[in-house]
């Protein structure tokens, strides 16, 4: 199959068949992909695992050009190139890892080519080498994942997203395509300001999750009430930790319990994490005990509880994660595990993620110690990284270090990426004739040359990347025999060879400058800070609703003020379980009527006002009264006649 087939006249129903083998589209898809044909900028918010990829991939290929995918995620980058070239369509990634050749090569093939989609990081967008290929480049739309990352004021603000903007001066007319799974209405409003959209569209898909039941435990013993939630409840499980620590312990404590259990975090091996994730993608796990680094771009559908065990720090993150939970939209669970400890200890975290220039400036002094970078130096540059290692050498605070580091990261210092895995390279560096002499004189290192040779095109011409478990299988050696060959090869100037990088790096932004003259803008600084108070506020708000419907709660958090109570979260089924007459109903009917009649009130306020009502039987004529539209809340969590 080949991308060519398309023409300007084949719908985005017949690019959906085609292509995705699907009949028909699911909930806005549709709308925001005619939006973008019709040149508009758009936002879309749509719910983990609701199809944003299709939003952008279907009107690229109605149309004649290039789609750049701005994105942060290399595995997701990945994956999705392949999917694309899996279908026939051309596509290349440009990511963090890559060396200027392989890099400048990349951009040539796709200037050439009918090259249909780029993904690239926000970083790349920067670089003079991008910068000198963009004008060959035939872009009809820019699509920018993950968009909630351009926002100050969202909970990953990344500042490179900032300056995505700057390609509207060289692609004048280009419509953009912003897509995140969630953001509050002051971050969508950013979204859109940052990227100067012009004819704007917002498409947002109901936060509702109807299949998913949400509750909050309040328990000293968490392992007692996971056994007792996941024995309940069979299927493919998640259960999410703070710490990485906290991943082996609990994932070992439920195989005590005869629970099929294991643990994933980003700490663990590339070639670790890949086999644990699809055992459990495979049900050969059947739960997964894990950090926030699982997770992105898994498309399960039969999953059928995620737990948190320990409180996530804002709404966005519990519901991204919540919402990796019964995607085939059969019914599914989302518990949430609290003690009274924690609450106090999540009221804490603002002045830990936001530590002072001081003490930045200690972590900063320390880092260029540890990795004697000299001053004005290190710019462009990854340095290995081991955080334990700084931390022990250094006698500084694991969380200062984190949260130091995301400082810097946001003042454009440097980047710190735990996730990097850049795979083994090679290149020849020596000519064919020297090679055959070289061949004849060293007969035990011939086998492992021809291998090379045969296996991997170009690797005279530039670095290729190798696997040394595939030599090694296709010469029947040992891969410590085959690492120690490609070293014996490298030492005698037959090939330059890098080993595999597997380890967290530092990516230096900028040359290292004096601690003393490290500067934070202080005023966005603390507004900042401000804001992920707020956002801690929501998340203790959330958890100490005994009455409120958790769904609803969610989606007014998020703008959705047309949610409608669920039925079927903790507190939705504690209202059903209340028992009351029809003469109670009536009456407290007519009281909440007459106070809303006089005034807007928030939940807190209008149960004052109805003193000497039994607390839970208010809230249940108060959920039926707004079921039945005879009275609204607003985003503001007012209540007010219909």
């Amino acid at each position: 199959m080949n991308h060519e087939l398309l023409t300007m006249n084949i719908s985005p129903q017949q690019i959906l068949k085609q292509y995705f083998n699907h009949n028909s589209f699911r909930p806005l898809q549709e709308e925001i992909i005619n939006a973008v044909l019709q040149g508009k900028d758009t936002l879309a918010l749509l719910p983990t695992g609701g199809g944003k990829s299709i939003c952008f991939q279907i009107p690229a290929l109605a149309k004649d050009g290039l789609c750049l995918v701005i994105s942060p995620l290399i595995a997701l980058m990945k994956d999705q190139v392949e999917h694309l070239r899996k279908k026939g369509i051309t596509a290349f990634a440009i990511y963090s890892g890559m060396n200027r050749k392989e890099v400048i090569n990349t951009l040539k093939v796709v200037s050439e080519s009918n090259c249909k989609f780029l993904y690239v990081s926000p970083e790349r967008l920067e670089t003079n080498l991008f910068k000198e290929y963009l004008p060959s480049f035939n872009i009809n739309l820019i699509a920018v994942d993950e968009a909630h990352c351009i926002s100050q004021w969202g909970y990953d603000f990344r500042p490179p997203y900032l300056r995505i903007a700057a390609l509207r001066d060289e692609l004048k007319g280009t419509p953009i395509l912003a897509l995140t799974a969630s953001a509050t209405l002051e971050v969508q409003k950013d979204i859109c300001e940052k990227l100067q959209f012009k004819q704007s569209k917002i498409f947002r898909q109901s936060f509702e999750r109807p299949a998913l039941s949400y509750s909050v435990f309040n328990v000293n013993v968490k392992i007692n009430k996971l056994v007792e939630i996941l024995q309940k409840v069979a299927g493919s499980s998640i259960v999410y930790c703070k710490s990485r620590r906290r991943t082996k312990e609990i994932s070992d404590l439920l195989n005590m319990h005869a629970i099929n259990a294991d643990y994933y975090h980003a700490g663990l091996l590339h070639e670790q994490r890949n086999k644990k994730q699809e055992a459990w993608i495979k049900n050969e796990t059947r739960l997964i005990v894990c950090t926030n680094a699982f997770g992105m771009g898994i498309d399960k559908p039969d999953v059928r509880t995620v737990v948190h065990a320990d409180v996530p720090d804002c709404i966005e993150n519990y519901y991204q994660e919540a919402g990796r939970a019964g995607r085939d939209e059969k019914k599914a669970y989302v518990v949430l595990l609290y003690n009274d400890r924690e609450l106090a200890d999540l009221q804490l975290l603002p002045d830990i993620h936001f530590p002072s220039l001081e003490n930045i400036r200690i972590v900063y002094q320390s880092l260029m110690n540890y990795l004697q970078i000299p001053s004005g130096s290190g710019e462009g540059n990854y340095y290995d990284f081991d955080i334990n290692d700084f931390i022990k050498k250094f006698k500084v605070d694991s969380q200062l270090v984190v949260y130091a580091l995301k400082a810097l990261e946001q003042e454009e210092l440097l980047s710190f990426n735990e996730q990097v895995f850049l795979p083994s390279k090679i290149v020849f560096t020596t000519s064919k004739e020297l090679l055959y002499d070289f061949e004849k004189n060293n007969l035990l290192l011939e086998p492992i040359i021809k291998t090379l040779l045969r296996t991997y095109g170009g690797i005279f011409d530039q670095p290729v990347s190798i696997h040394e478990k595939t030599i090694a299988y296709l010469l029947r050696k040992d891969i410590n025999e085959v690492i120690n060959q490609l070293k014996q090869l490298s030492s005698f100037g037959i090939i330059n060879y890098v080993p595999q990088k597997d380890s967290p790096q530092l990516f230096f932004i900028q040359n290292r400058i004096k601690a003393e003259d490290l500067r934070i803008d202080q005023i966005r600084y603390k507004k900042r800070k401000e804001q992920y108070k707020q956002r801690i506020a929501s998340m203790l708000d959330y958890i100490k609703k005994d009455a409120a419907c958790r769904s609803q709660f969610i989606a007014f958090y998020f703008g959705d003020e047309e949610a409608k109570p669920c039925g079927i979260c903790d507190n939705c089924l504690r209202q059903k379980n209340i028992n009351l007459s029809s003469e109670e109903f009536n009456n407290i009917h007519q009281k909440i009527i007459n106070v809303v009649q006089t005034n807007t009130f928030d939940a807190k306020e209008l149960l004052i006002q109805l003193s000497g009502i039994n607390k839970e039987k208010a809230w249940k004529v108060i959920n039926h009264l707004q079921a039945e539209n005879k009275i609204v809340v607003d985003k503001n969590g007012m209540i007010q006649l219909k």
